[in-house]
């Protein structure tokens, strides 16, 4: 089993210096992240539906083992709400599959205001996903977790091998979601590390101490690694500089990471 472990998103000038080296070029942020991660999660697909050639001079930029998590454009999501979306699909999965091998799953990212009573636009969208490719499913609303709910969920999730986004935020309590863990409906975990609110602004340097948090989601990750694969994006705003959240991370589950001094004076390949 694998476990990928990365950030959400690149993109980041406050990363040049802490991360990236001193005076990396916006064009070259891509090929230096993956030096030091072997996947991530793109956020700009939740905006708009990217055009092939971006999809494939991200995969010409990236290590053949490279993975890219992609979100489900926002107008499938938060607009048409699951309902007549079948044509934005079929357009952004075939936009996805430019990437090959390393695509990795799509993440349905559902709004704050999508609740429980919407769970029968859930039950006939998610049968429609094509079962060559891996989808998870983040609800953000505590009430998908009550007794009532909850089971439907996971036995709707269990049927299509579609995994339930774990995710650490303000959403749902971390123990549950740490719970969650151990109760898989797919072949592989998908874990998103949030923080609990907006306020950061400078992504440039840790700034809130998570280790604590991250000890809690390692342990469990350990216990689970050896039969799903698991794939898992931190946020800036889960601590203030992501990059050093994967590493620590990375660092307590015994996976190769990469310190930032290690990035300096090489040039990739890619």
């Amino acid at each position: 089993m694998s476990i990928l472990i990365g950030t959400q998103g690149w993109n980041y000038a406050a990363w040049v210096g802490p991360f990236y080296p001193p005076g990396t070029r916006a064009a070259e942020f891509l090929p230096t992240y993956a030096r030091a991660f072997r996947a991530v999660e793109i956020d700009s697909t939740f905006y708009a539906v990217p055009d092939a050639r971006t999809m494939r001079t991200w995969a010409e930029r990236t290590p053949p083992d490279f993975t890219f998590a992609l979100k489900m454009p926002k107008e499938v999501t938060h607009e048409l709400r699951l309902r007549g979306a079948d044509e934005v699909v079929r357009d952004f999965l075939g936009r996805a599959r430019e990437l090959g091998q390393k695509l990795g799953p799509v993440l349905l990212q559902m709004g704050p205001d999508f609740g429980t009573d919407e769970l029968p636009a859930l039950e006939q969208f998610l049968p429609r996903l094509p079962r060559d490719l891996r989808f998870a499913v983040e609800l953000r609303q505590s009430r998908w977790m009550r007794p009532d709910v909850l089971p439907r969920v996971l036995e709707l999730l269990a049927q299509l091998g579609i995994a339930l986004a774990l995710s650490d935020g303000r959403w749902i309590r971390r123990e549950t979601m740490l719970e969650l863990a151990e109760r898989a409906t797919a072949d592989f975990l998908y874990v998103r590390w949030m923080g609990p609110d907006r306020e950061i602004t400078d992504y440039s340097r840790v700034q809130f101490d998570r280790s604590e948090e991250i000890r809690a989601w390692a342990e469990v990750l350990e216990r689970v690694a050896h039969t799903k694969d698991i794939y898992g994006f931190f946020n800036n705003h889960f601590a203030g500089h992501s990059p050093e959240s994967a590493r620590m991370l990375q660092r307590l589950l015994g996976l190769q990471f990469v310190q930032p001094e290690l990035l300096r004076g090489q040039r990739s390949l890619f």
